[in-house]
């Protein structure tokens, strides 16, 4: 074993054996600087995989905190094997080191009142200690507080279902949020049945005027690729970012969307936007030289997510996903967001054209 991976290894070894979130946030806190002080120094794929570890451990240790807690509040154990999952950049274990929750969780069968009223106290605790530990409560309430996306497998199925049903543009978000989960920690065999629903209910209808992919091809083209008609990069108009730009919506986002169609597209499980490209690579369903470019473009987008000037608060990183003007002067910089920015445009081109075609298929 490596110095590094020992060093690495030991940091996560103080995530794991945390028994408090106070002692958690600390220990979070000494691997995130340890991380960040590599990022220029690491290929960006490897780094990133760090980071991902990070999240999965203080995520799992924040699980056991919860359990011990509902303990002591006379709650007592589980009433049921549960799995917690993870959706957004966390499902798709790509991270910065400050993202906020995007998270699940799956119990098993049993007495249906008894673990309602269970889970959801211990949903709302588990929320309450991972924003403890760093991780702002999600904008959109895509958490395990919310009873959206907190269930048995039956309640998902049904919930899964009643989206594809419906079609609209929040239910395919919803569905395209869900398409991106990854089991964390508790019962995996909880995680597969889920996964498994989802295949079913992504590939019911295919072909016909109800096709779940197509809907969300219709939700993907809604991107707009950044770059004006003379190929420069365009920046925040107003407000408090003016002049910046957004690495988020901008690059990031666009890629991750396309490259999920495609995967859902071609029946590819993966969450991980690397590991869907290198699928769609070895089916050889797409232009080598298109997934190629797509590649570069999605480690530039991965890289500058992460250089957005952080600032810490109370010891913990955080940051926005705007890259600020004296960044963009740098030459180098700016033609590697030039060049990414190209690509995600005839992307989506190509996604328009067929998003076109679809739409008259069914006229």
């Amino acid at each position: 074993m490596s110095h590094e991976t020992a060093m690495n290894n030991a940091n996560l070894d103080a995530i794991r054996s945390a028994a408090t979130p106070g002692s958690l946030r600390a220990a979070r806190i000494d691997e995130q600087n340890r991380l960040y002080s590599k990022l220029t120094t690491m290929p960006i794929q490897d780094w990133n995989r760090e980071v991902s570890d990070l999240h999965d451990a203080v995520m799992t240790q924040a699980c056991r905190c919860c359990e011990e807690e509902m303990i002591q509040e006379g709650f007592g154990p589980p009433p049921s094997h549960y799995a917690f999952i993870a959706f957004g950049s966390a499902g798709r274990a790509e991270s910065t080191l400050w993202s906020d929750q995007d998270n699940g969780l799956i119990y098993g069968d049993g007495d249906a009142d008894q673990l309602e009223v269970y889970f959801e106290r211990f949903g709302e605790k588990l929320s309450e200690i991972l924003e403890q530990v760093g991780y702002p409560p999600c904008p959109g309430k895509v958490m395990v507080s919310n009873p959206l996306w907190r269930g048995n497998l039956d309640a998902w199925e049904k919930q899964l279902l009643e989206w594809r049903d419906i079609l609209a543009w929040e239910q395919v978000r919803y569905l395209m949020i869900a398409a991106d989960l990854r089991h964390i920690c508790g019962d995996a065999e909880l995680t597969d049945g889920l996964r498994k629903t989802m295949k079913r209910i992504m590939e019911a209808d295919q072909g016909g005027e109800r096709d779940v992919v197509t809907a969300i091809l219709r939700n993907t083209v809604r991107h707009k690729a950044a770059l004006n008609v003379l190929g420069q990069v365009i920046t925040e108009q107003s407000g408090e970012h003016a002049g910046e730009f957004d690495v988020k919506y901008g690059l990031y986002i666009p890629i991750v969307n396309a490259v999920r169609y495609l995967a859902l597209q071609y029946g590819i499980e993966a969450s991980n936007t690397w590991e869907r490209i290198a699928q769609l690579l070895q089916l050889e369903a797409v232009p080598t030289r298109w997934l190629e470019s797509c590649s570069r473009a999605f480690n530039t987008a991965v890289k500058l997510r992460s250089l957005v000037s952080p600032v810490i608060e109370d010891g913990l990183l955080t940051g926005s996903h705007y890259l600020p003007q004296e960044m963009l002067k740098q030459k180098e910089l700016r033609r590697e967001l030039r060049e990414s920015l190209s690509t995600v445009k005839v992307m989506y081109r190509t996604l328009q054209r067929q998003h076109r075609y679809a739409e008259r298929k069914w006229l």
